[in-house]
């Protein structure tokens, strides 16, 4: 949050609402040294039957452990784990600045499919997302 390049969300959510928003099944911790360096969760895009196998991924990684592989482990083990429960799509909104968590997710098979301009306001500026997504094979 503090980079401004990572959500739009400009304060840390409560505990419940943060558990509302994000599948119960597909949360995860990553420790490094028995520190935790970061986590990763998979949200429901629509409570729509059509999407019952489309999510979307927030993978967050401390600044101290960043280039550290922590990303890499959390996104490779969520898709396993959305793979497993049936998801056949994980798709994500990057700030187009945010070119590590952008690489990151290449590196896991995803792709740009689009560029959603001005989709919101942060800090009273205009931002546009990327759309990445992987599909299952």
């Amino acid at each position: 949050m503090a980079t401004g390049n990572s959500t739009f969300e400009t304060e840390v959510p409560s505990r419940e609402r943060w558990d509302a928003a994000h599948l119960a099944r597909s949360r995860l911790v990553g420790r490094l040294d028995g520190v935790v360096a970061g986590w990763a969760a998979l949200s429901p895009v629509s409570d729509r039957c059509a999407y019952a196998g489309v999510a979307e991924d927030s993978v967050y990684v401390g600044a101290a452990f960043r280039g550290r592989g922590v990303g890499h482990g959390l996104l490779r083990r969520l898709i396993d784990d959305a793979e497993t429960a049936g998801i056949w799509t994980v798709q994500c909104g990057v700030f187009p600045e945010n070119s590590a968590s952008i690489e990151l997710h290449r590196r896991c098979g995803f792709r740009i499919v689009g560029t959603r301009e001005r989709l919101g306001r942060l800090d009273g500026r205009w931002r546009d997302v990327l759309l990445l997504e992987r599909r299952s094979p």
